[in-house]
């Protein structure tokens, strides 16, 4: 995916359709969650398809946090050799329940990186999206042009 930075700058400010081309051609990110004032960040798989945020998960710390308090923020993110970019979505994730949400969740693709069991499904239906394109390279000297 090419991005078109306006007089050589080295950030670019993506719009929301932009911001969740990158989400769905990516599978790995980090959930934050807050429960009693600590903030928590899990690393994990997901799958985003149709505006919506799917995960697969197991019981546990991360599965109790969004139980707790659905409000969450999700960051995923790419690097190459000279160009990098990161999209930050903020919004309620809730446990699927019914075998309709699972089954959707299902045709979004996201599957377990490792061989265990991962029955309990996530949806995060985001409120806010927002996302950067870098083009990487050294920090200019001071008192060079930027």
């Amino acid at each position: 995916m090419m991005f078109e930075h306006d007089d050589d700058q080295p950030i670019l400010i993506l719009d929301d359709d932009q911001s969740w081309r990158l989400l769905e051609h990516t599978n790995h990110g980090r959930l934050a969650t807050a429960v009693g004032g600590i903030v928590d960040i899990f690393p994990l798989n997901y799958a985003a398809k149709d505006r919506v945020i799917y995960i697969r998960t197991a019981p546990g710390e991360k599965l109790a946090a969004l139980t707790v308090n659905g409000q969450v923020a999700f960051e995923a993110d790419g690097i190459l050799s000279d160009q990098a970019w990161s999209v930050v979505v903020h919004g309620t994730a809730h446990r699927l329940e019914t075998q309709a949400e699972i089954a959707a969740a299902r045709e979004s693709g996201v599957s377990p990186w490792i061989p265990t069991q991962k029955e309990s499904w996530v949806k995060i239906q985001v409120e806010k999206i927002s996302g950067r394109h870098f083009h990487l390279g050294a920090q200019p000297e001071a008192g060079d042009a930027v």
